[in-house]
């Protein structure tokens, strides 16, 4: 009964607690439930992303034409990312300082202004590279219009040019043992070269300046630049194509040694832009244009102030484990492209007339052709530009207006004594024929400047133009001389008037018949001596 009796209390007991603390007993429950939720997703790290990934909302909702991109995120699992494959090269420093760093991250400006992450990465290895485009392991790509047209058609996922990054400005060069002055005295010299790259590219076209080819070299055919560099400094080559900063390097390994010309005045010969495969362009066209805009925005943050050139510069630095001070030189390397300079280079700015992207590629597509074997079975399966260039990006961007967006202008200094003394380091001569007396340019002498050196003044449009006129030795001297130096400043006035070059440009030269190329007296001799020269000179 005893037992019965404290049963039948303890139970009463608890029943009248359990209807006495029903709310109270409510609230604690879910308390302590809510508790145990927020600690699990805690120590998860689950509570955190959702934190990132929901910040800068006042940002976002700002963009009613953001949408989600259709692409693969690259197996992150933050969402979506925009992953951009580059090298170690100043050149993008843009989109970097941009994105705040190189990693996908919610401080990046691409985040807050477009709610989209950028991860940029690293793919020094050529062929690594193109791997992980044709995988989907990246959506953009580097390359260099020069070089695409040997790679074009080979690669899966019809590649398209989105849009240009940048020009090299001294980032590459062509390093050369003691007694080479002149691109003339490589003639019959051993040449390190990276194959079907932008060294290649630079290499072709400095020997064409200089009225020459690859085949007046023994070139050296190597798989990048570092292997090139690292001949030279074994003295196993004369001279050799190499990327900065190897050309300092080597001029320390090689005592002698010198940078006989680089890309500081040939200046529009390597551009680096950024393919897409054709489906992600298509499928992604906003944030392509917001990726573009955003990029331009920084390269002219970056161009406008040395004080956003050094935080790109660290930025730099840590993304590419190098010193601070490396990564600023990299940047002075190369000129950072403007959203104007994207404008002149795909041909959206009809009154631009210095090289263009479609002049470049179907150039080099040309010229790697003529070289045979593998380089020309490259070349002639590149698709025509029109197939593979695809600005929308470019062409949809409205907002960048003003002076920190315009496109690059060169203008040069009126001629010194010295710099028109100064030695060139290209010579190339080309047969202009005047009539007797005369100093006036013929449709014929056009079309011979037009093909014969009018592209090579584009490509090297930071450097001076000496031409020298000259004639045979029929007259008086001083008659001579005089018509020889209207002959040159007719040919100049030509390339003003016709590509807009700077008139300060020109170094005008009037020889005479004191330069005869041969002595005799024969027509044929007579002819060759009637003729102009054209000199690039560095600036």
């Amino acid at each position: 009964m005893a037992v019965i009796i404290i049963t039948n209390q303890s139970t009463n007991t608890i029943s009248i607690m359990a209807r006495r603390l029903t709310a109270f007993s409510k609230l604690l429950i879910v308390l302590l439930i809510l508790g145990g939720i927020v600690f699990g997703l805690k120590q998860a790290g689950i509570l955190d992303q959702l934190a990132e990934n929901a910040g800068d909302t006042s940002n976002n909702n700002n963009n009613a034409n953001t949408t989600k991109p259709k692409r693969n995120t690259g197996g992150d699992s933050k969402g979506d990312v925009i992953n951009v494959g580059v090298v170690t090269w100043g050149g993008y420093a843009g989109g970097q300082y941009f994105n705040e760093g190189f990693d996908a991250n919610s401080r990046s400006r691409f985040y807050k202004d477009y709610g989209f992450k950028v991860n940029f990465k690293v793919l020094d290895d050529f062929v690594a590279s193109r791997k992980a485009f044709e995988n989907d392991e990246v959506d953009l790509l580097w390359c260099t219009i020069d070089a695409f047209p040997t790679e074009s058609g080979g690669l899966k996922g019809d590649p398209q040019i989105a849009f240009q990054a940048d020009w090299s400005r001294g980032g590459d060069a062509i390093v050369v043992k003691r007694g080479i002055r002149n691109v003339s005295d490589l003639k019959g010299k051993t040449v390190a070269v990276a194959q079907m790259t932008p060294s290649h590219s630079f290499l072709i076209w400095l020997l064409e300046a200089s009225g020459m080819t690859i085949n007046d070299v023994k070139p050296m055919y190597v798989a990048d630049a570092i292997a090139a560099a690292a001949i030279f400094k074994n003295n196993e080559a004369d001279a050799a194509v190499v990327w900065s900063p190897d050309d300092v390097l080597s001029l320390r390994a090689v005592p002698g040694s010198k940078i006989l010309q680089n890309t500081k005045s040939a200046s529009h010969i390597i551009a680096d832009g950024f393919m897409a495969k054709k489906s992600f362009i298509t499928e992604n066209r906003t944030q392509l244009q917001q990726l573009y805009e955003g990029w331009m925005k920084g390269a002219a943050e970056i161009n406008s102030s040395e004080g956003n050139k050094r935080k790109a510069a660290k930025i730099l630095a840590d993304g590419l484990n190098l010193p601070e001070e490396d990564a600023v030189a990299m940047i002075n390397n190369v000129r950072l492209t403007t959203h104007g300079d994207n404008l002149d280079f795909f041909g959206l700015n009809p009154d631009y007339k210095k090289m263009t992207a479609e002049k470049l590629y179907s150039q080099m597509k040309k010229k790697y052709a003529s070289l045979g074997g593998d380089f020309a079975s490259a070349a002639n399966s590149a698709p025509n530009w029109r197939l593979v260039s695809n600005p929308t990006a470019v062409r949809a961007t409205k907002s960048l207006t003003g002076p920190a967006h315009a496109s690059e202008a060169v203008k040069f200094a009126p001629v010194t004594k010295d710099k028109a003394a100064a030695p060139a380091v290209a010579t190339k001569q080309v047969s202009i024929s005047f009539r007797t007396g005369e100093y006036q340019l013929d449709d014929n002498a056009k079309r011979i400047i037009d093909l014969e050196f009018a592209d090579i003044a584009k490509a090297f449009s930071n450097s001076r133009v000496r031409i020298e006129g000259n004639t045979d030795n029929t007259g008086s001297r001083a008659t001579n001389t005089a018509l020889s130096k209207k002959r040159a400043q007719s040919v100049a006035n030509y390339l003003k008037d016709t590509y807009s070059m700077d008139v300060n440009r020109f170094i005008i030269v009037g020889n005479g018949p004191d330069k005869p190329v041969c002595n005799q007296s024969t027509p044929a001799c007579l002819a060759k001596n009637r003729r102009t020269d054209f000199e690039l000179v560095a600036e």
